[in-house]
């Protein structure tokens, strides 16, 4: 059988790694099985804060991946910012909550006002060039593109444009409703140019395809295209292996980068109260930080007086943080304090889920997350404040640990499997391709 083929757009792509590369690697491993063969075109000099070229054992062979330059303005925002030419730009700068500098202002300020939508804004009519020629010449049946970067999604805008080919808009993070929005000092020009550009990607595209269903609904205040929800999940491959001997500590392990804006002070808090009363939990316990703290947790920590209780692993490749998150006694996921928590929904949590380890998850109890949570019957959700319950549940666990029946099993998660979403990524590709 012919397989339909499907350009995927995606500044974020092996060697990089992180959630955003893991969500698209993943459709690419499955799509075949469901009839379309994937073509993805990214950039060949992306400049990336997290690397992890193992993901690329996961892209099936034969996959072709187009790859153009760029010219990213990263430089500039170093010498506005006073940071080194060659240090790395986390993703995730405008969201980590912490107070900038005034060089940090002017910087972000910058950003927001004159690349739009983002710093990978001079990619977009170079692509829009390059695909055209392509397609020509090697036509798709569809077109994804995936944000942020938003910028990908003008690219797919041009190429509709030309080619009015089915598009589907895949929403990993808002545009204008993200968290940090505000944050950036917009002009009343620029602002009603991201939101001008957003409702034209929104209502030209076909389906959009946001990751939860709380970010389902706030995009229908912006565009009335149809929204199909497809999570983040896990793979197969990656569940627990059942041979794996646990932690021999009581340990708690969070995956991922932790910022102020995700710090668990409440888990911070209850440790500290927990050893002013020595109780004997914390001759075991070992918090695993598997990732990039911020400053601003370990000073947390340590304004706290519990260094000795937390291990910075730092960042591991994916396979390996999955063998750790798998052997942990508890799992910690932190959702963003921030305004929009409800609709935030990390790709790690389907992970925790495939471990069946039991998850501490610190966030609104009324969010997306802990809805799924909750139905898996895999953990607890415990507010930012909630330092009694959380001492109280770290308490519980621990006596199950001491009695070796400290265990967690997901209830009804197979629809969190990338092959399942896969299945229902390429049955909207399906359905827009035979109207």
């Amino acid at each position: 059988m012919q397989r339909k083929r499907v350009l995927i757009i995606s500044y974020y792509w092996t060697p990089a790694g992180g959630g955003g590369v893991q969500r698209w690697v993943k459709f690419v491993k499955y799509f075949r099985e469901f009839g379309w063969e994937p073509v993805v075109y990214t950039v060949s000099n992306g400049d990336y804060p997290i690397l992890d070229p193992t993901l690329a054992k996961e892209v099936p062979e034969g996959v072709e991946v187009i790859r153009t330059p760029i010219w990213e303005p990263y430089d500039l925002y170093k010498t506005i910012t006073g940071k080194k030419k060659g240090e790395k730009i986390d993703a995730n700068f405008l969201s980590e909550g912490k107070k900038w500098s005034w060089k940090e202002k002017i910087g972000v300020f910058v950003r927001g006002n004159f690349f739009i939508p983002d710093a990978r804004c001079f990619w977009v009519k170079p692509s829009v060039r390059y695909l055209s020629d392509y397609l020509t010449q090697h036509p798709v049946d569809a077109i994804v593109s995936t944000g942020p970067p938003h910028s990908c999604h003008l690219i797919a805008l041009g190429v509709k444009e030309e080619f009015g080919l089915p598009w589907i808009v895949d929403y990993r993070d808002q545009w204008t409703q993200i968290d940090f929005y505000k944050e950036l000092n917009l002009t009343w020009l620029a602002d009603r140019r991201h939101k001008s550009l957003e409702k034209k990607v929104l209502d030209t595209c076909d389906v959009i395809t946001p990751i939860g269903k709380t970010m389902a609904e706030d995009l229908k205040q912006i565009s009335t295209t149809r929204t199909e929800v497809i999570t983040n999940g896990f793979d197969e491959s990656d569940k627990a292996d059942l041979s794996l001997t646990l932690d021999e500590k009581f340990t708690i392990t969070y995956i991922g980068t932790m910022n102020n804006a995700r710090d668990p002070k409440v888990l911070w808090k209850a440790l500290k109260a927990l050893k002013e009363e020595n109780h004997p939990l914390i001759n075991d316990v070992e918090v695993k930080l598997v990732g990039k703290p911020e400053a601003s947790v370990q000073q947390s920590v340590q304004e706290l007086g519990i260094e000795a209780l937390v291990n910075y692993v730092g960042y591991v490749k994916h396979a390996e943080a999955l063998r750790m998150q798998n052997q942990s006694q508890v799992l910690l996921l932190v959702i963003n304090n921030t305004w929009n928590n409800k609709s935030i929904l990390t790709g790690k949590i389907f992970e925790y889920l495939a471990s069946n380890r039991p998850i501490l998850c610190i966030g609104p109890k009324d969010g997306d997350a802990a809805e799924i949570i909750d139905n898996a019957g895999s953990g607890i959700v415990v507010g930012y404040d909630e330092v009694t319950q959380v001492k109280q549940q770290l308490i519980a666990w621990y006596n199950l640990y001491l009695q070796q029946q400290l265990v967690a099993t997901s209830a009804n998660i197979s629809r969190y499997s990338r092959r399942t979403l896969t299945c229902k990524m390429a049955s909207i590709l399906d359905e827009l391709t035979k109207k």
